[in-house]
């Protein structure tokens, strides 16, 4: 019996569709040497078809910042084998942007960013290059998340953390996330036996009290080194840091719609007499 070439295509696509694996998006803000963007790579290149750019240097508490007076330069890097791996001369969401309008050839099925040295709980999140490039992807409308270690030593022991970002990406993979939401994800250091567990929180209530320290350089000119103290009056249970200090990683839906919706009938009620 002669089968229909329709047919035949269908089945075709239907075999394509069940073995192509995910893309996935893979950057940071330590730079694209550091160990923890290396520990992220290795998980996902279990799950998918994995491509890195990731900036050329740290970035560190970039936030959300985008080149817009300056050139923007790519180049090639060898990350590890059959992993497709860019450097960019700008930002963590430049590195995003960039990916998804000038590097892959179609959008991603998943962005992560990390695994940051160093946590990004509370009010880090709206500081830290790891999160604005997540929070990029949510934007464009990719399910992304960011991860962070509780480590700032360059040579960290990342295994926890990478069992930790496999079962977050497998569940987005699957899951999905909510559109226009991306996940803060905060791993707390210890070794896999003292890990209590994964809790879904609210970010803390608490905040960094600044400081600069005034210093003087060789020539005797003033200059000034930020330094501080994070304080937290947050009691909550249900809260990131709280989470953290209780050995559990913490994972807290982030959105980029930053609209004050409890202010809005107070400011309703306020008189604009033009």
């Amino acid at each position: 019996m002669e089968i229909p070439v329709a047919f035949c295509l269908l089945l075709f696509l239907c075999a394509m569709s069940k073995t192509k694996r995910p893309l996935i998006l893979v950057t940071n803000d330590d730079g694209i040497f550091a160990k923890g963007i290396r520990s992220l790579v290795e998980v996902m290149t279990e799950l998918g078809e994995v491509v890195v750019v990731a900036p050329d240097k740290p970035q560190s508490g970039m936030g959300h910042a985008v080149t817009i007076n300056g050139i923007l330069r790519l180049n090639p890097v060898h990350l590890m084998d059959g992993v497709k791996a860019i450097s960019c001369s700008g930002t963590p969401v430049d590195c995003v942007k960039l990916a998804i309008y000038k590097v892959l050839h179609r959008k991603p099925d998943l962005l992560v960013s990390g695994i940051n040295h160093g946590a990004n709980s509370s009010i880090n999140v709206i500081y830290s290059g790891t999160m604005s490039a997540a929070l990029e992807g949510a934007v464009e409308g990719i399910p992304s998340a960011g991860f962070s270690y509780l480590d700032h030593a360059s040579d960290g022991d990342f295994e926890t953390s990478k069992n930790v970002a496999r079962i977050i990406a497998k569940n987005i993979l699957t899951n999905s996330l909510a559109e226009g939401v991306c996940l803060n994800v905060n791993i707390p250091k210890c070794v896999s036996k003292d890990l209590q567990g994964i809790k879904i929180c609210r970010q803390a209530k608490a905040f960094w009290k600044d400081d600069f320290d005034h210093r003087k350089d060789p020539g005797g000119k003033d200059y000034y080194w930020l330094t501080g103290e994070f304080q937290n009056s947050d009691k909550g249970e249900d809260t990131d840091e709280f989470a953290l200090e209780n050995n559990y990683v913490s994972v807290v839906p982030v959105h980029y719609d930053l609209t004050a919706y409890h202010a809005l009938p107070q400011l309703q009620q306020w008189e604009f007499a033009l």
